[in-house]
């Protein structure tokens, strides 16, 4: 009989985003350094006569949302009632869908759901989204291609982040149809010896805060701004409040300070100044058993 378990499913940051051109399939190729964070949506599951699945904070509940589409994908639909609590904000930019399906990809690979036979847990992450493979690496990573090759960096800086969550969400298709639109088609690549993706590998491996800092940077980040003024208000009250370094996450709507220190990140947090229904969260990058 399967047994009762938990999982914590991250969110997280990116350090960098570099958006490469468009391919001709439409898709475009990337390059970022995405670091974990200690903000968590958890999956909970205890045994049952059928599957069954329940999530709150207005995430879907259907065949849409990642935690089914995970037991799907791995051709299983387990005696079990399984809840997913969300504390990360859907379409936030910190990859909270992603890592719900990544959790239970990791709990199926750990026998949470009793013996599979062979899977090929990268391919199925591969096919659920872009970000999902990010996550099961269970640590930072440079993150290539279209989302499918991913670097680990190993065991993690004691960093800490400011997380801004202004009361909007952005549609990533519109994000890249506007960054491609401001590009126009003479847009070239940097090499990737200039990339700063690159040089934000070296600085997480190496602890280097300064160097960190002056790497982050987020293509999407101006024309993301631009559209949203809510977007534009956090990054500002961030400056404001102290932060060495504000950047948007992902396609956003999601805003971050990196500090070095918890103290830090405290001292931001209380000095910002937002709007009563801007959420903050103060979290530090989250450093996880495969590399502690």
């Amino acid at each position: 009989m399967l047994q009762s378990g938990a999982a914590q499913a991250p969110a997280k940051i990116n350090l960098t985003l570099e958006i490469m051109a468009r391919r001709a399939d439409g898709y475009h190729r990337v390059r970022s350094v995405m670091l974990p964070i200690g903000l968590h949506d958890v999956v909970r599951w205890q045994p049952a006569e059928r599957f069954a699945f329940a999530c709150d904070d207005g995430a879907p509940r259907d065949k849409s949302n990642l935690v089914v589409r995970a037991f799907d994908a791995l051709q299983i639909q387990p005696a079990l009632d399984v809840t997913l609590e969300k504390h990360i904000p859907t379409g936030g930019g910190l990859g909270g869908g992603s890592s719900d399906g990544a959790a239970i990809l990791r709990a199926a690979a750990a026998g949470a759901f009793g013996t599979l036979g062979e899977k090929d847990f990268v391919k199925i992450a591969r096919g659920l989204g872009s970000d999902v493979p990010f996550f099961l690496v269970e640590t930072g990573a440079l993150v290539e291609g279209t989302g499918e090759r991913v670097t680990a960096l190993g065991r993690l800086p004691d960093w800490w982040t400011v997380i801004v969550m202004p009361p909007v969400a952005v549609d990533t298709a519109v994000a890249y149809s506007a960054l491609d639109a401001k590009r126009g088609k003479r847009f070239k690549v940097a090499s990737r010896n200039e990339s700063p993706s690159m040089a934000a590998v070296e600085a997480v491996q190496r602890r280097d805060f300064n160097a960190a800092i002056a790497a982050c940077m987020n293509d999407f980040e101006s024309v993301i701004a631009a559209r949203e003024p809510k977007i534009a208000g956090a990054l500002e009250a961030l400056r404001a409040a102290g932060a060495r370094v504000a950047r948007l996450s992902g396609s956003g709507s999601s805003c971050f300070a990196l500090a070095e220190t918890q103290a830090e990140a405290n001292a931001i947090a209380e000095r910002l100044k937002l709007p009563s229904k801007v959420r903050v969260h103060v979290a530090p990058l989250a450093p996880t058993n495969p590399w502690r």
